[in-house]
């Protein structure tokens, strides 16, 4: 396989893990309540962190960061284990680390992949340029921390997506010196390990990371195997430029055990679908690198990256891919006394080799289709700043977004065999923002904004079997209004919201051997409330909750009139209440769907709610070591987490994904 080239450098990758630190880190607030201790998992800086907090207070909107301490207790599977107590983020695994998300509706059927969410890396897109991506390449225990920027608020990562943008910071030698090790086991035969460390001198520091993954699954057919390396280079080249470049290797061996009836998705969950051998298998290589400019008043980052990746992919036929993305970009930051401004501009491009062979067993078979296809997407953006008064700020801003997919055909067995045939759709939109951040009180912010987004489609959306169908941009007016803060015991983020969608992407199961289609929406509506509140009771008690509404529907559609959007449930509410201290804490934890998600879009099938109980709890037995533990669905529910839509479901389609089945992880960490 392709990633047998890339040996030489993961055996590189795994020497520079023995210098390679913690990146687990103390609380980014001096009141978030109990953590594990300190001693054990700890960043000596909290710099970058802090920025970027002050970052996400300053945004008139929806914005969070997550630390690594706010899920250090956790198996992480998958983006799910990080992002859980994020408001609004909607997340729903379908198997191993296959997982849904979503924020505000974003590409709410689509039953694979990942769709309206800009999500990145160190601040580079790993979306590809027709922006689609596979989230599996993002390894959750190298997170130092999350950004999570909800809708138009992720205009300083150069998204203009309805979902927003989720960026996953890494730790340096700088944040994170010394060595950190993990190491985890549980159910389903599940074992991973970690290896990591930095170091730092006077102008020089790094950074890196191993790990590895292997388990059968909570489901038939669904064992996995992966390994990963991530690290990074930084160089202070003057006083005011700094570099830094990264590198990333992952092989991920994903078997698929499929979707299933309803009957055996709540009798019989772990019944896999052995039909074809599914799988997803990933291999690739990604290089980046950031300069920054320190400029007195201003700052300058500019960067380059490129993504090298293999797809192989046996499901109705074996989906055999391999893309080679690049990409380049560019953000100017400038404060005075009462203006500032953010001007940026992105783009990226994309070549796919994209071939598919008839299924045998997960082999290739006879060959179907092959085609050269060809992305670019680039966009350039702005906001200004005002401060009208010590407490009042109004921004203002927007993006100006271009794409292009082209598709040559090679051989087309539906056409005969050899066709030329050439599809190219062109897209450009231009979405602005307006919006206010006041401060009501020391802590206390209110804030509204109104946006425009806009998502082009990739080319699962355009060559939905082979050759282009017309399929437009998705575009949307969104109001925002909502309230953070922090006052006594209580530290909150609600944000309520309303999208006029228009020509939304939807996306229906055609049947087991025939691919997804897609069509444009006329008109839909997306509104709801996130809200997201933690309670700091006393020194040892503290409970977390994250409340989600979602009201999503069409809008005098002549086909579906007002019905519901299938998918995403009404109303989901998950909450923990950690009771300890630094040497010891427990936190028991709930999700609660009250009512499930219609099935379809005609609305003839709603789906039962479900609620999970669990428990995590960490044991600090020794300076700088202690024991972790993960406890889910103690009660063993079955329940449908997560569905494909369909135009009209019935009981007997395979189309359904059982919620996690019970489990119990753990393992240790320490800190060198």
């Amino acid at each position: 396989m392709k990633f047998r080239r890339y040996s030489t450098l993961l055996a590189g990758a795994a020497a520079s893990a023995l210098f390679a630190p913690a990146f687990a880190q103390q609380p980014s607030r001096p009141d978030a309540g109990p953590s594990v201790g300190e001693d054990t998992i700890i960043v000596t800086s909290q710099a970058s962190t802090l920025e970027a907090e002050a970052l996400a207070a300053s945004t008139p909107g929806g914005a969070d960061v997550v630390s690594y301490q706010d899920y250090a207790d956790r198996f992480l599977v998958s983006l799910r284990d990080t992002l859980g107590f994020s408001p609004g983020v909607y997340t729903q695994p379908r198997y191993g680390q296959e997982v849904r998300i979503s924020i505000r509706g974003s590409g709410l059927s689509r039953g694979f992949h990942m769709r309206g969410l800009t999500l990145l890396q160190d601040g580079a897109p790993i979306n590809l340029a027709d922006d689609n991506g596979d989230f599996q390449e993002l390894e959750p225990n190298f997170f130092d921390y999350l950004e999570v920027y909800r809708g138009s608020n992720a205009l300083r990562f150069g998204s203009g997506t309805l979902g927003g943008a989720i960026n996953g910071v890494t730790p340096t030698g700088r944040t994170a010196p010394g060595v950190y090790l993990r190491g985890d086991v549980g159910s389903f035969d599940t074992v991973r390990a970690l290896a990591s460390g930095g170091v730092a001198g006077e102008r020089a520091d790094a950074w890196g990371a191993i790990s590895a993954d292997a388990s059968s699954g909570d489901r038939d057919h669904a064992e996995r195997r992966s390994i990963r390396f991530h690290g990074n280079f930084g160089y202070r080249l003057s006083d005011r430029i700094a570099t830094r470049f990264y590198a990333s290797v992952n092989q991920i061996d994903q078997e698929i055990p499929g979707a299933l009836t309803l009957a055996d998705a709540l009798n019989a969950p772990k019944t896999g679908n052995f039909t074809g051998d599914q799988a997803r298998d990933i291999d690739s290589v990604r290089l980046q690198n950031q300069t920054t400019f320190d400029l007195g008043a201003s700052e300058l980052k500019v960067g380059a990256y490129l993504n090298d990746k293999t797809l192989y992919h046996p499901i109705f036929q074996v989906v055999d891919q391999e893309s080679l993305d690049q990409g380049v970009f560019a953000r100017w930051t400038w404060q005075g006394d009462r203006w500032g401004a953010t001007i940026g501009a992105e783009a990226r491009s994309g070549e796919v080799d994209a071939k598919r062979f008839v299924n045998v067993n997960g082999q290739r078979g006879a060959r179907t289709f092959e085609a050269d296809q060809e992305a670019y997407t680039a966009n350039v953006y702005a906001e200004v700043r005002y401060d009208a008064t010590d407490r009042l700020t109004l921004i203002g801003g927007g993006i100006y977004a271009q794409g292009e997919r082209k598709q040559t055909e090679r051989f087309n067995s539906f056409a005969g065999g050899s066709t030329g045939i050439r599809g190219e759709a062109d897209f450009s939109e231009i979405s602005p923002k307006l919006g206010v951040l006041y401060e009501a009180a020391p802590g206390v912010q209110l804030y509204a904004n109104y946006s425009r987004s806009a998502e082009f489609p990739g080319y699962i959306e355009l060559a939905q079997v082979a050759a282009f169908v017309p399929v437009d941009a998705q575009t949307a007016w969104t109001a925002e209004a909502g309230s953070r803060g922090r006052f006594g015991i209580a530290e909150w983020d609600v944000s309520l919201y309303r999208s006029i969608v228009d020509g939304e992407l939807l996306q229906f199961t055609v049947g087991p051997d025939i691919p997804a289609s897609t069509f444009n929406a006329d008109e839909t509506l997306h509104q709801g409330v996130e809200a997201g509140l933690s309670l700091q009771l006393n020194d040892w008690l503290r409970l977390r909750q994250v409340y989600q509404y979602s009201d999503f529907q069409f809008r005098d559609d002549a086909q579906y009139g007002d019905n519901v959007l299938p998918v995403i449930p009404e109303h989901v509410y998950r909450a923990e209440l950690r009771f300890g201290t630094d040497r010891f804490s427990i936190a028991p934890n709930l999700e609660w769907t009250p009512d499930g998600p219609w099935a379809d879009y005609r609305n003839t099938l709603k789906l039962d709610g479900y609620l999970l109980l669990g428990l995590t709890a960490s044991y600090a037995v020794a300076d700088r070591v202690d024991l972790f533990l993960d406890a889910r669905n103690l009660a063993d529910e079955n329940g449908v987490g997560d569905v494909s839509a369909v135009i009209a479901a019935t009981p007997g389609a395979r189309i359904y994904n059982p919620i996690e089945q019970r489990a119990v992880f753990g393992g240790v960490r320490a800190r060198f």
